[in-house]
């Protein structure tokens, strides 16, 4: 089965206040799942390309480049900006990086260390906090501070099954 297109993909932003512990967990466990997944794979695989979609070093490095610009909404909305800073949606960044040529382990540490800059942001925050609304700048649609935590936490797993896909074949 294929995976959906990233851009292509419809949110509805309905989630209670109450679920933004559960939705933050899966933000806080993405780091290890992306270790279990990719461990123990040889330099081969983890630079196999299908076409021209990413390698798995690729998707694993973009969930990396793509934490500044999620620290970046959060402080957005805490500036009571109306609309989200946009995303570089020909992912430049990702495309530039040589991800293939790093070292995995290095790659995976960073990201660890980045994700739990977030996490830990996420985690000190109250209700009114969870619930400030700005618009997505490509959805144009509003967004919460929750809805940007469940968004995140689609594009890791996005980046996951592609990850899992890539090892089956």
């Amino acid at each position: 089965m294929k995976n959906i297109i990233w851009f292509d993909r419809k949110f509805v932003f309905d989630l209670a206040p109450e679920m933004f512990p559960l939705v933050v967990e899966r933000l806080r466990g993405t780091p290890a799942r992306l270790e279990e997944i990719t461990g123990g794979l040889s330099p081969g695989v983890l630079t196999y390309r299908v076409g021209t979609s990413w390698t798995i070093m690729e998707n694993a490095g973009h969930l990396l480049d793509l934490e500044p610009l999620w620290n970046g909404r959060v402080d957005d909305f805490f500036a009571g900006e109306k609309r989200l800073r946009a995303a570089d949606l020909k992912n430049t960044k990702t495309h530039e990086a040589s991800h293939n040529a790093a070292s995995l382990a290095e790659l995976l540490r960073s990201f660890r260390a980045e994700r739990e800059k977030m996490v830990a942001r996420f985690d000190a925050m109250d209700v009114r906090e969870i619930v400030l609304t700005a618009l997505h700048p490509r959805l144009d649609q509003p967004m919460r501070m929750i809805d940007l935590a469940f968004f995140v936490a689609e594009h890791d797993d996005h980046h996951l099954a592609c990850i899992t896909r890539l090892i089956r074949v």
